[in-house]
């Protein structure tokens, strides 16, 4: 009996298997090929190479001229909170450089300055008679009467609203006459009764009268700290007067830090006035009596410029007068909004944002819309929304008017005065000469901060 013997795959003899194939190995490229392949790939694309480095470099000088050098140190944004102090913004402090934009190609600076050897001889120019159609404009005020001696906080309002013997009790009616302009006026305008409030002492009035050109801001329940002007010509430091109201809270938050007033009211170069028996309780509307009525404050002053508190003045005032209300004869300048243009989107954001509550908005918004303020975004031009941190303004009977129409308006309705700024603006149109800035010169003008800290609200006595 014979056995068959298995085949092997290596068995010689079995004819039937396929001779392996072996496929031959990969050569590796000699180095001297690839670096010959580097060269002429370079040698292609050498010309886009350069045209991507050239647009960097564009891009870096770009940023470096509009002050945000992408390769400078920054100090960091602290987010920290010391004694109720949000210290955000303040690596922006003392930054002098100037704001740059570009305009058709050219890129130029967003505020142009006389330069500063001009400054130092520039004439502060003078009107012999007002101009505009309102020649003369009065207050309305009255008698202190028995039982009106003393001021008190808690005094109740007419028709629950927050006109009070400081601002006087405006009726619709009253409202409608006051933006009926004509040579004589006389209408409300704060400080309606001598026992109102916005107390000031003898020795600080006397300084005030003192005063013909003014940079001018105020921190009232200890919101902010007080930050020195910077950039100012020895005769802006001269004829300018830099004024600050505090009132005692804010007085005891910036001694607390270490900010104390020396023995002639001074802090720095801000003469610190301390206001006593502030006229309301929300202390955003105290603060409009400054930045609004600074000609029932300084009777004298010829011309002035309001800065929020929250912003580090950084230019010289007389340059300011010069670049946005001399050269090119305007009697107020005030910023475009940088968001929105129109009042009634602003309303929306207003509410959104809870700066102000639904009711006292809607409230405000009918009354425009009963009036007839357009829906328009744009007014000569120009947006119909400001962003009031800064105003610049000749002190006139019409910037005047303006400006107490502006207030009563903000105690009338919301303390948001970007809401009735477009209304008083439509109403009073052509009455004063109004340029609307754009957002870069604002900037240029401030390095801006943040509030540190929430007011301390005032309680009734």
């Amino acid at each position: 009996m014979a056995f068959a013997e298995p085949a092997s795959d290596e068995d010689p003899e079995d004819f039937s298997g396929r001779i392996p194939i072996r496929l031959p190995r990969k050569r590796r490229k000699p180095r001297l090929h690839r670096r010959r392949r580097f060269v002429h790939v370079l040698c292609d694309w050498w010309i886009v190479l350069v045209i991507l480095f050239a647009a960097a470099l564009f891009v870096y000088e770009v940023f470096k001229l509009g002050g945000l050098d992408p390769l400078r140190p920054r100090t960091p944004v602290i987010k920290k909170v010391i004694d109720g102090a949000d210290l955000r913004g303040k690596g922006n402090l003392d930054r002098i450089e100037p704001m740059t934009r570009v305009v058709r190609g050219v890129r130029e600076p967003c505020l142009k300055l006389l330069p500063s050897e001009q400054l130092e001889l520039l004439d502060i120019p003078r009107d012999t008679e007002p101009v505009g159609p309102v020649k003369v404009l009065n207050y309305l005020t009255r008698t202190v009467s028995d039982g009106d001696d003393k001021f008190n906080l808690s005094q109740p309002s007419l028709e629950d609203t927050r006109f009070n013997l400081f601002t006087g009790f405006q009726t619709l009616e009253q409202r409608k006459q006051s933006f009926q302009f004509m040579e004589k006026m006389e209408v409300p305008c704060g400080f309606f009764s001598e026992t109102g409030g916005f107390r000031i002492s003898d020795e600080d009035t006397k300084f005030m009268q003192t005063c013909k050109l003014l940079v001018l801001t105020c921190t009232f329940g200890g919101g902010d700290d007080l930050y020195q002007p910077i950039g100012m010509t020895k005769a802006s430091l001269d004829k300018v007067c830099y004024v600050a109201f505090w009132d005692e809270i804010t007085l005891a938050a910036q001694e607390s830090v270490g900010i104390k007033v020396d023995k002639n009211h001074f802090v720095g170069n801000w003469r610190v006035i301390i206001v006593k028996d502030l006229p309301f309780k929300d202390q955003r509307l105290n603060g409009k009596i400054p930045k609004m009525l600074p000609h029932r404050l300084f009777p004298n002053v010829i011309y002035s410029i309001w800065v929020d508190s929250k912003s580090q003045f950084r230019r010289d005032p007389l340059g300011i007068y010069e670049a946005l209300l001399w050269r090119s004869n305007h009697e107020l300048a005030i910023s475009e909004h940088g968001a929105r243009s129109s009042v009634y989107d602003e309303a929306k954001a207003v509410v959104k944002k809870n700066k102000a509550t639904p009711e006292e908005v809607d409230i405000q918004i009918a009354q425009y819309h009963l009036d007839g303020l357009p829906e328009d975004k744009r007014f000569d031009g120009k947006k119909a929304l400001s962003e009031a941190s800064i105003i610049v303004r000749k002190h006139t009977p019409s910037t005047n008017l303006f400006m107490c129409l502006w207030f009563n308006e903000i105690v009338r309705f919301t303390a948001r005065d970007q809401l009735s700024f477009p209304y008083v603006h439509w109403r009073l149109m052509g009455l004063t000469k109004i340029n609307m800035f754009p957002v870069c010169t604002r900037k240029d003008m401030v390095n801006s901060m943040g509030h540190l800290r929430k007011a301390k609200p005032l309680t009734t006595l």
